[in-house]
């Protein structure tokens, strides 16, 4: 069978090193254009397999509109998978809003080419590494001064103005150029990131793509995706050293527990050598800036005010606990005192397409709730040790006067 005829321009054609050759469609995940790309490249080559960038969770996700009724927020808080929950759910509503502005439903083109591939006999082969995964390797990669900036970025972006953008924009950031300049800067501001979420996936879509049976191949990947892809390509990789998560250094095991030890050791500290008061201070220092900074996070998240208050009243314990947070303490409560109700659950799609909307979803703030607790339970901290340590010294002796 000679080369297909009806492949549109920018369609990148690569041959495998172990036999049969792969057409790759770079696209933009809320372009029209890229919709249209995918499905005439899949009817125009007819191949055995069409591999597209997603991973059994997300297409889940894409074909069962509902699935978000069956999330148990309860168990997602106690297994301290809400951070992770809500990143994914910030992604998928910066592409809701992004779609709605395109009037392009966000993976329109990965359901489009697997549609196509239904239509003509051909295997639907789903080649990216599951999204819990790249997000578990990314935090547990990034050092705890990115882990703060990426904090404050992502709480930034949730009440950031929304900018329009034009089919144009999105079909020049398709330009190998444009993309290579938004990846170069990504890898300056977070070189983790890039290379666990960009650059590790490059080589994990690669390596799919070598596996993936029969001669004829249609791949349909994100534009950013293709160079990586291509030069991954030409080498074999092991996969399974891309899927594990590392295991936890012992620094990372070690110091929640320093802190605690620490606190008690300056409070001891100020007992000891600046006197009964000087202690007594020492620890309303600690509770009231732990309080009134984890409180102040509840309450950014909107939270009920029993929330609020049982995050102030939770942070100054559970600091010096590591194995339990404000922030879980504080989403269980609003998980309790305001239930989300399964229509919530079921408008949530339709409300990532506004910001405000979007935050005042019930499920949203309860996740909210949990993050925002956590960055001031944190913060509290960081503010409080140096001041107790300030303030933990010897005492100002007094002159005794003589009558």
């Amino acid at each position: 069978m000679g080369e297909p005829e009806g492949v549109p321009a920018g369609v990148t054609v690569a041959k495998r090193p172990g036999g049969g050759t792969v057409w790759i469609v770079g696209t933009a995940h809320v372009s029209r254009k890229s919709v249209e790309d995918a499905r005439a490249t899949v009817e125009a080559v007819r191949p055995d397999a069409v591999a597209i960038e997603l991973c059994e969770p997300r297409w889940k996700g894409m074909r069962q509109k509902d699935a978000w009724r069956d999330t148990n927020l309860f168990r997602v808080i106690k297994e301290k998978k809400a951070t992770f929950l809500l990143a994914q759910l910030l992604m998928q509503a910066f592409y809701r809003r992004l779609g709605k502005q395109l009037e392009t439903e966000p993976g329109a083109e990965m359901a489009a080419a697997a549609e196509a591939a239904e239509a003509c006999g051909a295997r639907l082969e789903l080649i990216d590494r599951r999204i819990d995964v790249t997000l578990k390797r990314v935090w547990r990669h990034l050092g705890a001064w990115q882990k703060w900036k990426l904090a404050f970025l992502l709480v930034g972006s949730l009440f950031g103005g929304e900018d329009e953008v034009s089919a144009e924009d999105v079909e020049a950031l398709k330009e190998s150029d444009q993309m290579a300049g938004m990846m170069e800067g990504m890898g300056k501001a977070f070189p983790e990131i890039k290379k666990r979420l960009i650059d590790e996936r490059d080589v994990y879509l690669a390596e799919k793509l070598r596996r993936v049976e029969g001669e004829r191949i249609v791949a349909v990947v994100g534009a950013g995706h293709v160079p990586g892809i291509l030069a991954a390509m030409k080498e074999e990789h092991d996969l399974a050293s891309l899927e594990t998560l590392p295991e936890p250094g012992w620094w990372s095991k070690a110091w929640p527990w320093a802190i605690p030890v620490a606190v008690a050791a300056l409070i001891a500290w100020g007992f000891w050598h600046g006197g009964m008061q000087r202690g007594i201070d020492s620890v309303v220092i600690w509770t009231a800036v732990n309080a009134a900074l984890a409180g102040a996070g509840a309450l950014l998240a909107l939270a009920h005010p029993l929330t609020v208050l049982a995050a102030a009243v939770a942070a100054p314990f559970t600091s010096l606990n590591p194995t339990v947070a404000a922030g879980w303490v504080a989403g269980l409560v609003e998980a309790w005192v305001r239930p989300p109700k399964v229509g919530d659950f079921e408008r949530l799609p339709e409300d990532m397409e506004g910001t405000w909307r979007f935050l005042r979803n019930p499920v949203v703030r309860i996740l909210l709730v949990v993050v925002l607790t956590n960055l001031g339970s944190v913060l509290g901290t960081a503010v409080a040790i140096p001041w107790i340590a300030a303030h933990a010294g010897p005492g100002v002796e007094k002159t005794v006067e003589q009558p």
